[in-house]
């Protein structure tokens, strides 16, 4: 089992910035949490997002059953003390990659695109065409776009299915 985490900025019209960091199930590509912020990134938003992602994945455990490698870059908020103390403790393994290593955590970097990227290319309303006069209103449409990700966007990967059709029938309930 592999997650990987990255984090991506985009301003809203009036012109303030919102950091997101995110978790992404490398098998199925959900992407599992996400945490946003209009300060800086913090060791507590990758905490926050960590422990969600297991709370998610593993249905609302506090620690993962098994251990789970946790692929992100090296920025500071991932291998700040705290961030790997906490990591093992619920039951993630850090491993980390050079910033802006494209090659090392490709598939957090390929999420990054697919929800920046330009409405043109794709036609999808993700951040590119979102409205986002102001924080609150971009946070509730990244909501938006993050669900729709995981529920309607096909990979090729995953025989064009979404993340969430890939995961229910990998997993279907006993």
């Amino acid at each position: 089992m592999r997650w990987c985490s990255d984090g991506f900025e985009f301003r809203c019209d009036a012109g303030v910035p919102l950091r997101v960091v995110f978790a992404l199930d490398c098998c199925d590509r959900e992407a599992m949490s996400w945490a946003a912020s209009t300060g800086g990134y913090t060791g507590d938003m990758v905490r926050d997002v960590m422990l969600q992602a297991v709370e998610n994945r593993f249905t609302g455990a506090l620690k993962a059953d098994r251990e789970v490698e946790w692929l992100s870059d090296d920025g500071s908020c991932y291998i700040a003390d705290d961030t790997l103390k906490f990591s093992r403790k619920i039951g993630l393994k850090p491993v980390t990659t050079p910033v802006r290593s494209p090659q090392s955590n490709g598939m957090a970097e390929s999420f990054v695109k697919t929800i920046k990227r330009d409405y043109e290319t794709i036609k999808r309303d993700y951040v590119s065409w979102m409205p986002k006069p102001d924080a609150r209103t971009a946070l509730q449409n990244l909501a938006i776009a993050f669900d729709h990700d995981n529920e309607s966007h096909p990979h090729s990967a995953l025989k064009y299915r979404s993340p969430r059709e890939f995961h229910r029938q990998a997993n279907p309930p006993t």
